[in-house]
């Protein structure tokens, strides 16, 4: 797990993202809840109808394609927007990196951390990829 010692890390996570110059070898879990942040916080934007196009392009601006199997998810995409925003909401003081690291060192920072909540197969069916899908688990309470 990476942590961030300052602001200045989650915008260049933020701004490799948009202008598809990040590095594959930096998109990492910690960089997906990095470049949320930096979306829900720096960005005059909808990160729920905006982000799934960023992280599509920049998949493919980085040789990773779109399909059924790899590439972009739409259910963990806003799963992960939804836990990000509410980290944020409970922590409207505290800087940036701070609230991301606190996250991180959550059980949201665990990359299997979806899978209290979505069973395996329905957490990696093609619906779940195409489409918002509701948990069968466990109710998602952000």
């Amino acid at each position: 797990m990476r942590l961030f010692s300052a602001d200045a890390e989650i915008e260049h996570i933020g701004v490799g993202v948009l202008e598809r110059t990040l590095p594959k070898s930096e998109w990492t879990h910690s960089a997906h809840f990095a470049a949320a942040f930096w979306i829900l916080e720096r960005l005059d934007m909808d990160a729920d109808r905006d982000m799934p196009g960023l992280i599509r392009a920049y998949n493919e601006a980085t040789g990773v394609h779109n399909t059924d199997s790899t590439g972009y998810h739409h259910t963990i995409t806003l799963a992960s927007i939804r836990a990000a925003r509410a980290w944020l909401a409970a922590r409207p003081a505290m800087a940036l990196h701070e609230a991301l690291n606190e996250l991180l060192r959550s059980a949201l920072g665990r990359s299997d951390w979806l899978l209290r909540y979505w069973s395996k197969p329905l957490l990696f069916s093609v619906r779940a990829r195409r489409f918002w899908v509701e948990p069968d688990l466990r109710r998602l309470l952000f």
